[in-house]
């Protein structure tokens, strides 16, 4: 049996035109642990040989799983056997590998608040100030649990402004040398909130916005692939430009009694 686990990027540029178009390929890979071990069942018959697979993953922060547009991180689990006068056998199975988090870090569960403002001009002339300010519950989400945003909204200007909320999720993915990079942006989930009417101020609200059960954890830890999160306030005026407060989250699983390695495949 061999298991393994590692990192792999790939992606490619295009510059020029016609007969000069060119095109550059950037990759890298890094390999966190191979293990091997020897299985042996000699009696027959074989079909009746059952055996016990168990393992010791090296000791390492070694990053959770993840699927990208331009590079994955993976780990899978190969069971090969030979019988004499017989083809030899392959079985490989993806494994579900997830990096627990140290719950007891304090700023992951201590509330967030930014604020932000701007006027609309049009000629020479200038509307009141639109004010935010937004509060998140904390840092920290699991896939599936759903974030509260307590939002307070001042609009002096003459336009109707919209509340939304997005929850962005961000791919980096690099070379060893970090010398060259590709930033991937993707929208998981959003909500809209309700409107603010022109010339009103000290408008309360709180925003709901759940997190996609589907959605992979937070990657910070390889050196050449990470996976980054922001939920996005902001108030939208027609034909101005958003006024905006980020918030970087993290999603993380916790250790439970179960082992930390879940994965599904065939039977060997």
């Amino acid at each position: 049996m061999k298991m393994k686990g590692g990192a792999n990027v790939h992606w490619s540029t295009s510059s020029g035109s016609g007969k000069r178009k060119r095109r550059k390929t950037y990759s890298a890979r890094v390999d966190f642990f191979t293990y091997k071990s020897v299985l042996v069942c000699t009696t027959p018959p074989w079909d009746a040989c059952v055996s016990s697979i168990s393992c010791q993953l090296p000791r390492g922060d070694f990053p959770s799983s993840f699927n990208g547009i331009h590079g994955r991180i993976s780990y899978s689990l190969t069971v090969g056997f030979d019988r004499p006068w017989h083809l030899s056998k392959e079985f490989i199975t993806e494994l579900n590998f997830v990096n627990h988090i140290d719950p007891n870090q304090p700023e992951l569960w201590a509330s967030l608040s930014g604020s932000n403002s701007k006027t609309l001009c049009c000629l020479c002339c200038a509307s009141g100030p639109i004010t935010m300010t937004v509060s998140l519950d904390k840092k920290a989400f699991k896939p599936g649990e759903t974030a509260k945003m307590v939002c307070s909204f001042s609009n002096a200007s003459s336009r109707t402004a919209t509340p939304k909320v997005k929850l962005q999720q961000k791919q980096m993915y690099y070379t060893h040398s970090r010398n060259s990079k590709r930033m991937v942006f993707k929208q998981l989930a959003w909500v809209s909130g309700e409107p603010i009417g022109a010339h009103t101020s000290d408008v309360q609200s709180e925003i709901l916005l759940t997190v996609p059960s589907s959605a992979s954890l937070t990657v910070s830890n390889c050196s050449i692939l990470e996976v980054d999160y922001f939920i996005e306030v902001s108030l939208c005026v027609t034909g101005s430009a958003d006024l905006t407060v980020l918030f970087p989250i993290i999603l993380y699983e916790v250790r439970s009694h179960a082992h930390p390695m879940q994965y599904s495949g065939a039977n060997i």
